[in-house]
């Protein structure tokens, strides 16, 4: 594994890759890598010749009172795990090769509507700092494919909205969310519960199958998401939302022929957990 921390030296080993004709796969991090990340690097060498994995803690996408201080770097474990795991090749941009005119000084970018909901609405600015990471990323490596997991669904739309309207050559490849045997989806974030946050932790999961559940019966949306909200409430939770939304993340009213997808973003102590669970609604 070749380890990149300038963008020149990144893109002479994507252009040599290509003179050989070979396919190049792309995994976006902010490091601290687990077992979901590794599936994400296992399905992109499945799709391509080589893959490209980054690591940047992207400051753009915290908002002022968020964790970008405490987000938990762990470089050499993440790149010691990488080579174990047949990557062909870590980028580790530091903050000025990502803006080169600082953060404050660089191109705006803003996706509009998706971004205005959901963790949109809770966390301002912070797609805002996701479109504009991911489209340099994109620049940066021309891959000819991106693959991103599905645990975080608003961001993932989010991307794909972006490259598709900025036109960038490559494939979204979307993954399916890694969870841990009792049902919570694996996050870098999870560390920062204690030991009976991590315990009251699989609400978040057993409430999605719960909205699925009440959806499918016919029960009003409305009804469903009050009680969602309800249901994290007493175990402790301090719920940013519980809703159900159409694939397309537009307000949902029943009946719809396409899927539906569950949405929740809570707090338990500190530590904010999102999730969501996508289904048919008969």
């Amino acid at each position: 594994m070749q380890t990149h921390n300038t963008i020149l030296a990144l893109r002479a080993q994507v252009r040599q890759w290509r003179e050989q004709r070979l396919s190049v796969g792309f995994v976006p991090t902010m490091g601290n890598l687990h077992a979901g990340h590794f599936a994400l690097l296992e399905l992109a060498k499945q799709q391509a010749d080589r893959v490209v994995v980054s690591i940047f803690v992207n400051p753009t996408q915290f908002g002022p009172n968020e964790d970008y201080a405490r987000y938990p770097r762990t470089e050499a474990a993440d790149a010691e795990a990488l080579r174990e795991r047949g990557c062909d090749a870590l980028f580790l941009p530091s903050v000025e090769q990502m803006y080169p005119f600082g953060t404050m000084g660089c191109v705006q970018m803003h996706v509009p509507g998706i971004t205005d909901i959901l963790d949109g609405l809770h966390r301002p600015g912070h797609f805002n700092g996701v479109a504009q990471v991911v489209a340099r990323l994109f620049n940066m490596v021309q891959p000819d494919l991106a693959v991103f997991g599905r645990k975080d669904y608003q961001q993932l739309q989010v991307i794909r909205y972006m490259a598709r309207e900025m036109s960038f050559p490559l494939e979204i490849v979307p993954a399916p969310t890694l969870r841990e045997a009792d049902g919570l989806a694996m996050s870098s974030r999870n560390q920062y519960l204690s030991a009976d946050e991590r315990k009251l932790a699989p609400r978040i999961h057993d409430t999605l199958l719960f909205m699925r559940d009440a959806a499918r019966q016919g029960l009003p949306i409305d009804r469903i998401e009050d009680a969602a909200r309800e249901r994290l409430e007493a175990a402790g939770y301090v719920v940013d939302y519980a809703e159900i939304r159409r694939a397309d993340l537009s307000r949902a009213r029943m009946p719809v022929e396409q899927g539906l997808v569950a949405l929740i973003a809570a707090r338990l102590g500190r530590t904010r957990l999102i999730d969501n669970l996508e289904f048919d609604p008969f």
